[in-house]
């Protein structure tokens, strides 16, 4: 009797490596993140047989976000599925999307809060696992460049690290190298059915603030067909490693600067960090803003951006309050104070 289809062999080696990166392994607690969709019913398909095998106790939440009619049921549906596939505990939650920041970063918001706090329910150190592919990290790397906002933003996703929100809560995702016709072809082989979510259609009837279609929708739909009709076959697997490229340079500059930084004192020294590559001083004034109070999730490019010329002109007193404190520069030294007021404007001066 031979062994499995090819693609579903694939999800499964993919499962195997990334928990073995994540170091999941026996008696380790994994929470698959499910919507219904083939890629996230292609997880729980090849992390159900990888986890019986290894002694991995498999739980899984499905988000729902209630955009639309049916969808409390069709929730409901995938986890009467996933219980019989052979996940340990089935999950769902219902979740509100608000917030500053446009629907889909809302949505996302809201997703990995309710996927972080059932993790931290879970016996032991649970894992996240999601189920995004080549594909979507290509869209990822696409609406990055969009934004303008750096190369962090179009490194993608890591495979291994950590829950977005989240830094205690690890999160594995191991279909970044596949495509998600593979992962289709691999549920199609069991025949193993998913939800086709009109929210991700050209034509769906969740929008955007100004009606425009939901961003990664548009990216999926138009820019991405697009790029192919243009370049030709190839654009996903040449974006996911531009991804893979760009997060290992990242890494190298992050280490580098985490090395510098450590020699820096308490209070920099202005003229030290002046003399540094942008890359490597703006990475350290922004570790030294959050470490020193300052809220991640407010701290923009244009805080560190302005922080960075106050070091670089190195002219006399100057102060800027950023998210949560105030940064001074003073006779040559710079101090990161945390006990400016959360709610104080913003500001930058010099004297």
């Amino acid at each position: 009797m031979g062994g499995p289809n090819p693609a579903l062999a694939r999800t499964r080696r993919a499962v195997e490596e990334a928990f073995g990166a994540a170091g999941v392994g026996a008696g380790s607690s994994v929470l698959l993140a499910v919507s219904g969709g083939s890629d996230s019913m292609a997880l729980a398909q090849a992390a159900v047989f990888v986890c019986r095998r290894e002694g991995i106790v498999a739980s899984s939440l499905t988000v729902d976000h209630g955009w639309r009619e049916g969808s409390a049921d069709e929730a409901a549906s995938v986890r009467s599925a996933l219980e019989a596939m052979g996940v340990e505990s089935a999950g769902v939650a219902r979740v509100e999307s608000k917030g500053g920041g446009g629907l889909e970063s809302a949505a996302r918001a809201a997703r990995y809060a309710a996927l972080a706090e059932a993790a931290r329910s879970m016996p032991g150190r649970a894992a996240v696992v999601c189920g995004h592919t080549a594909d979507d990290q290509a869209e990822t790397v696409l609406m990055g460049l969009g934004r303008g906002s750096g190369p962090r933003s179009i490194a993608g996703m890591p495979a291994v690290g950590a829950c977005p929100g989240a830094p205690d809560v690890p999160l594995v995702r191991p279909f970044l190298g596949l495509r998600r016709a593979d992962l289709r072809q691999a549920l199609a082989s069991e025949g193993v059915e998913w939800v086709e979510d009109p929210t991700n259609d050209v034509d769906s009837p969740v929008r955007a603030a100004d009606g425009s279609l939901l961003r990664r929708a548009a990216v999926r739909h138009r820019c991405m067909p697009a790029l192919e009709d243009s370049l030709g076959p190839g654009v996903v697997e040449a974006l996911a490693r531009t991804a893979a490229m760009i997060r290992e340079d990242l890494s190298a500059l992050d280490g580098f600067a985490e090395e510098i930084d450590a020699k820096l004192g308490a209070e920099p020294s202005v003229r030290e960090l002046a003399g540094l590559p942008p890359a490597l001083r703006t990475r350290i004034l922004r570790r030294r803003a959050i470490d020193g109070g300052a809220r991640p999730g407010e701290l923009t490019s244009w805080h560190i951006a302005t922080l960075d010329s106050l070091v670089s002109r190195r002219r006399g007193r100057s102060s800027l309050d950023l998210p949560g404190m105030r940064v001074t520069i003073d006779e040559g030294r710079i101090t990161f104070d945390g006990a400016v007021p959360a709610n104080r404007e913003e500001n930058c001066g010099s004297s």
